[in-house]
């Protein structure tokens, strides 16, 4: 079967929308509290009860009545104390106090509290000695939320907060979108595991691992089927093997460009569907996408086709499983966090394609400066270990000064 694919190369937008396009948001899953932070939301949280239940004091102080402040000083006989979680069965009348601790209830005839730093305490009595505004340090019933009140709706991105908000209102565990399981499949006859010796032209698989740990970073659970040797077979049973274990992505590298050993496209093409293999950018021109389809699927699987080298693949992995993943959990969004920066040196090129130059930012008292982290060839992955950003030279730009100004995408 011929590898040749007329299709046009896209651009990095269009590569995107074409990949989000394929790619569904999966479905809802209960788990504990905790397991739910960073997650979005399936369900919508409506509260049981008012939050506080009854009215509180902001303060440790006095529970008094209103009228007998407002002027100072004031003189009040010390009628009890309330401790927070305890209900106080004194009534506070005229010309009481009652000792109240913060997050205590508010006792029956009391609608103010005074501040401890604002009285002194003579034995049995207490001297108010500044004016106090009624009301003052009373935190109402329902302050914070009130029963029926929706707090949080559905696509909610839950963090700590929510959370805690989530335990508050008593749940122990929500709905949130499910995590996508992600098969990741190293291709190649010279790609060993990392714990095997390699041979003569052989090289340790780096880029099922940075890809996986991609996937995690990114809220997917990857599923690593190891490496399938240059033969259609075996990719074939690779990609079958990702079917059975109920991937909702597969994501290949090497075996994408046009050479005789390049088999994903070709096993692609049989599976399912080839969509489109070649984008305007560099490092990670040869990235191919399709789908997987059977019979015995509900769902085509969507398949990015990695290229096998080490910084095109991981750049490649950030720029469109990224968004995919996200989308599939949920998110609506999927921003890219950036800065801008002046190159610390100049910049020549002689393609048209979109570089993604590896740089690492630093802060000088002239702003933000990005250096190039030496050799920017797409196997040298100890210039992504040295990077911290992607400093992006767009297609129309052949070259730059020294001193300008670029887009630099954080790696984190």
């Amino acid at each position: 079967m011929p590898t040749h694919n007329p299709r046009p190369t896209l651009s990095v937008e269009e590569a995107q929308e074409r990949i989000l396009a394929a790619v569904r948001v999966l479905e809802p899953e209960r788990v504990p509290l905790l397991d739910a932070l960073d997650r979005v939301l399936a369900e919508p949280i409506t509260a049981d009860r008012d939050i506080p239940p009854l009215a509180n004091s902001a303060m440790d102080g006095y529970a008094v009545q209103g009228a007998d402040v407002a002027t100072a000083p004031a003189r009040l006989r010390v009628v009890g104390e309330i401790a927070a979680g305890y209900v106080s069965d004194v009534t506070v009348t005229p010309g009481a106090a009652l000792r109240i601790m913060t997050g205590a209830p508010i006792p029956a005839g009391a609608d103010t509290v005074v501040r401890f730093e604002d009285t002194e305490l003579d034995g049995g009595w207490v001297t108010v000695q500044v004016p106090v505004r009624a009301g003052s340090d009373v935190r109402p019933a329902g302050e914070d939320v009130k029963a029926g009140q929706q707090t949080l709706a559905p696509g909610h991105v839950l963090r700590p907060q929510e959370i805690g908000m989530l335990a508050a209102l008593g749940y122990t565990e929500v709905s949130v979108i499910r995590r996508p399981r992600v098969a990741i499949l190293g291709t190649g006859d010279e790609v060993v595991p990392p714990e095997q010796e390699p041979g003569p032209g052989q090289i340790r698989d780096a880029n099922s691992y940075t890809v996986a740990a991609q996937v995690l970073r990114h809220g997917g659970v990857p599923l690593m089927l190891g490496i399938a040797r240059d033969r259609e077979e075996l990719v074939r049973e690779g990609i079958r093997q990702a079917v059975a274990q109920r991937a909702d992505l597969i994501i290949t590298s090497g075996g994408v460009s046009v050479g005789d050993f390049d088999l994903v496209k070709q096993v692609l093409a049989a599976e399912g569907e080839m969509r489109f293999w070649s984008i305007n950018m560099k490092p990670g021109r040869p990235l191919a996408f399709g789908v997987v389809k059977s019979p015995a699927l509900e769902h085509a699987i969507p398949l990015i086709g990695l290229p096998g080298n080490p910084v095109s693949a991981m750049i490649s992995t950030e720029q469109f499983a990224r968004p995919a993943l996200l989308k599939m959990q949920g998110f609506e969004t999927w921003p890219w966090p950036s800065v801008r920066a002046r190159l610390s040196e100049p910049v020549r090129r002689k393609d048209t394609r979109r570089h993604y130059l590896r740089v690492k930012v630093r802060e000088t008292a002239k702003g933000l400066v990005a250096d190039v982290t030496g050799d920017q060839g797409s196997g040298i992955l100890n210039s992504l270990v040295l990077a911290d950003g992607l400093a992006i030279i767009s297609e129309d730009v052949s070259q730059l000064p020294a001193g300008a100004e670029v887009k630099v995408l954080l790696l984190t």
